[in-house]
């Protein structure tokens, strides 16, 4: 039997899982509040071992009586605003630990472990903290009105808001009552799943439409006869294997595991959906669940603390598995060694990763995910991407996870769809659970259940990982649910609060803002928004979302309508409000390109800007192009424009800051549609899956100074933190002169967007008096340019209004250059070099 090795551990190849269908109706909106939510005498066996029963249906509560609810039929409807006072939740008699309160608050869930678990065979408890443990405490809500005073526009939706904020204070006190607090309830790893003790493991999984479940894998010789799992009466299914003889676990890590399932739709093996990790094996399309639970010789122990959050953020986006100049899957060893060094070097503070929870589908850019609790097994092991995330913290580097709690890849073998038999286990049923462009299903953030699974997921990146932070993936699409397709958002704020809007969803998002900055305070939170919803990176206790940031996803859309038209066309207060049109308080990451524009099908500012010439016109030996000369410049000045006014943060896509010259295409083979017609493949060629670093560095092409100019540019940031500056002012916008003039922080930045005209004795108005220096000149020899400046010369103010300003000076302002000038006493422009 083939097999190949895993953190010292020898995997087998498993054979195919049984595919699913779907079944199943649409859940309501409203948050069931489960009787799941205590645990009963009878919940559970006290050693899981009992398999009576286990092999009947038994009592399965299915959907039925006008609700789809699995874990209660008799659970009373949740629409109106005001619930607390008509839930009738049943008082059953609890079962409570000698030490605990008898208190409803410390009442603890049905799916409670019976003794203190492991997980994957680290004791809680035997953590030793990295740095001095601090409290964590999750604040209470508020009132949730200051955001009326910050907009009093929001005044006309109160009704709509006060909604919003009574169903998420609902849900906070019935997690607090029930749950004892969202600090436990988002702990559900140590609950659900695989957890281990020191008399075994034990395994449990949510699965209600299931009729028998058993736990089959390369320990059992995937018998299901061998271990199977007893159900209690909510839907949760449990077995416990105590210890060998010798004392080693039943199950050895590396070992194959699934849980093969009864079902309304047939008998299927799944990967566990609390699974920590999962492997491809060589050859094979399904994917195998992975018991997780290494020697403590092979655990990976942090050594270097977790980085401050910056003042402001410049984060570098990245995905390893394309992170190497060579065509093929790289990993999270040599992104540790070889990418971070250079992120670091060009003078970025944060790395954000794309693709790091399991999607079987490696073309889908980590989108479609369907093991949530495991990172890809493509570039390494967990430990591997530990080891990675410490390096970036030794470097001062924080790492941000592109996660995806928006949908769920549809995958009937791997992931979640259909994981129970049923189409409404996860997700909603029927339309309203699939995204029809994404072809994805969407998950029901009214279903206790799933907000344990997603505040958990979330949790443990965090915990687990010590991942500074979240860029969450498809916010838009959560929010509505016409999930923002075909809707051009206007900013009336009708849009925004209305019935599209799915309450539950943004209920859900204030949840774990809330989880995150209560239980990890320097951790960043950003959503990916292209609507503009009001009150998106409001604190919750104000009544927002509470985001930190949100992605100005209108930037990139508005330069891309820009670059489809020669520059001369170009307005300059157009460009200003694209950059500055967004809302008071709420910070914003702005970006020129990101990911989306390096796709096949699609292009990057520079090949916009530069098209086939950037195959043959690069290399300084040879003479440039009038294209290349003009793709050059405005690629500069486009990016330090973005940056200089698009917000308190930005961002870039690796490669993207030298202009790289390939599109992404991830290794395919030939796609037949519905209608007959072939979408030719790749080959399945890893050829433009790759970034050409090598490009950049090379002292003898025109990349390299596209590269330069892009490091200084962090660099400048990095020294004067302009982007989070209180002082932003523009003071001229010329459409004729096309010139963009504006002041952030103590800079003053002169744009000249003009094709052909240079101006001398330009003069610059500003609010501070004094002597100006060059401190970043696109037209540097170093970056490409064509060295017009002196940057030895100094400026000096005159009591001479301009432009509103109180004082100005006289500059010489190249064509299309951008150049910035500080108030400075000593300073020698010294742009930094590689």
């Amino acid at each position: 039997m083939a097999s190949f090795a895993v953190s010292g551990a020898r995997l087998g190849v498993v054979r195919p899982g049984g595919g699913s269908a779907r079944s199943g109706g649409e859940r309501r909106s409203g948050v069931d509040l489960p009787p799941i939510l205590f645990r009963r005498k009878d919940a559970f066996s006290r050693t899981g071992l009992s398999c009576a029963g286990a092999g009947a249906p038994g009592k399965v509560l299915v959907p039925g009586g006008g609700s789809d609810d699995l874990l209660s039929s008799a659970e009373p409807s949740v629409d109106t605003p005001v619930q607390t006072e008509e839930l009738q939740i049943p008082e059953p008699e609890l079962v409570v630990e000698e030490k605990a309160s008898s208190s409803t608050a410390e009442a603890t869930s049905a799916v409670e472990a019976e003794v203190k678990p492991e997980i994957d065979g680290a004791a809680i408890e035997a953590k030793a903290p990295l740095v001095e443990e601090k409290p964590r405490v999750i604040p209470p809500p508020g009132d949730g009105q200051r955001i009326y005073q910050i907009d009093p526009m929001l005044e006309g939706f109160r009704n709509h808001l006060d909604y919003r904020y009574s169903e998420y204070k609902r849900l906070r006190s019935a997690i607090d009552q029930h749950e004892g607090g969202l600090d436990a309830f988002s702990r559900g790893y140590e609950k659900l799943g695989f957890t281990r003790s020191a008399e075994g493991i034990t395994y449990r999984e949510w699965a209600p439409g299931a009729y028998s479940a058993a736990l089959v894998g390369d320990f059992n010789n995937w018998n299901a006869n061998a271990d199977t799992m007893t159900r209690n009466e909510y839907g949760v299914w449990e077995i416990f294997l105590p210890n060998n003889a010798d004392g080693s676990p039943a199950i050895p890590h590396g070992s194959r595991v699934k849980i093969r399932m009864d079902t309304p739709s047939g008998v299927k093996d799944s990967i566990p959906a609390w699974i920590k990790f999962s492997v491809q094996a060589p050859g094979e399309i399904p994917y195998n669940g992975i018991y997780y639970d290494p020697p403590e010789e092979e655990k990976y122990v942090f050594k270097h603390p977790q980085p401050k959050r910056p003042k402001s953020l410049r984060i570098y986006e990245s995905h390893v598995g394309m992170s190497s100049p060579e065509p093929k899957i790289n990993t999270y060893a040599n992104f540790r060694d070889e990418v971070l060094p250079r992120i670091k070097r060009l003078g970025y503070n944060a790395v954000q990763i794309m693709a790091i929870q399991e999607h079987s589908y490696y073309a889908s850019f980590g989108y479609h995910v369907t093991n949530f609790f495991a990172p890809s097994s493509r570039f390494g092991t967990p430990e591997d991407l530990k080891s990675l995330i410490d390096k970036a913290h030794e470097l001062g580097l924080l790492v941000l996870m592109d996660i995806v709690h928006s949908h769920s890849s549809n995958n009937t073998l791997d992931g979640l769809n259909g994981f129970d038999g049923t189409d409404t286990h996860y997700f909603h049923g029927g339309a309203r659970g699939h995204h029809w462009m994404w072809d994805s299903r969407l998950f029901n953030y009214g279903s206790w259940e799933v907000l344990r699974f997603l505040l958990s997921n979330a949790r443990w990146w965090l915990e687990e990982y010590k991942f500074d932070g979240f860029r969450f993936d498809g916010v838009t699409s959560m929010m509505y649910t016409h999930h923002g397709l075909q809707v051009a958002f206007t900013g009336n704020y009708g849009e925004y609060f209305g019935f599209a809007t799915d309450v539950d969803a943004v209920v859900y998002l204030m949840l774990v803002n809330d989880l995150i900055h209560g239980l990890y305070p320097e951790a960043v939170s950003i959503g990916e928004d292209v609507s503009g919803m009001p009150t998106f990176c409001i604190p919750v206790q104000d009544g927002g979302v509470g985001f930190d940031y949100r992605l100005h996803m209108a930037v990139p859309d508005k330069w891309i309508e820009l670059l489809k038209q020669s520059d001369e066309y170009w307005k300059m207060g157009e460009i200003v409000h694209m950059l500055t049109n967004r809302r008071w308080l709420e910070k914003c990451v702005a970006y020129a390109e990101s990911h989306d524009q390096a796709l096949v099908g699609d292009k990057t500012i520079a090949f916009w800007l530069m098209d086939k010439d950037m195959y043959d016109f690069m290399a300084l030996d040879r003479p440039s192009t009038p294209r290349i000369d003009r793709g050059i410049a405005l690629h500069k000045m486009i990016r330090l424009v973005t940056m200089g006014l698009g917000g308190e943060g930005y961002l870039n896509f690796m490669g993207n800051e030298f202009g790289h010259p390939e599109w992404i295409d991830f290794p395919r083979g030939p796609q037949s549609l519905p209608n007959g017609s072939v979408i030719p493949g790749n080959n399945y060629s890893f050829d433009k899956c790759r970034r050409r670093f090598d490009l950049g560095d090379a002292d003898y092409l025109r990349y390299h100074g596209m590269q330069e100019f892009d490091q200084a540019m962090q660099h400048l940031e990095g020294k004067y933190e302009f982007m989070t500056s209180e002082h932003q002012y523009v003071s001229r916008k010329h459409e004729e002169d096309k010139v963009i003039i504006f002041e952030r922080g103590d800079l003053v930045f002169v744009f000249n967007f003009h094709w052909s005209n240079s101006y001398f004795d330009y003069r610059v108005g500003c609010y501070k008096p004094g002597k100006y220096k060059i401190v970043l000149d696109s037209d540097d020899g170093l970056f490409g340019g064509f060295s017009r400046l002196d940057h030895d010369a100094e400026y000096f103010t005159a009591d001479w209004p301009h432009d509103d300003r109180p004082c100005s000076f006289s500059v010489y302002a190249p064509s299309r250059t951008v150049v910035v000038y500080a108030p400075v006493e000593d300073v020698v422009y010294a742009p930094v070099q590689e």
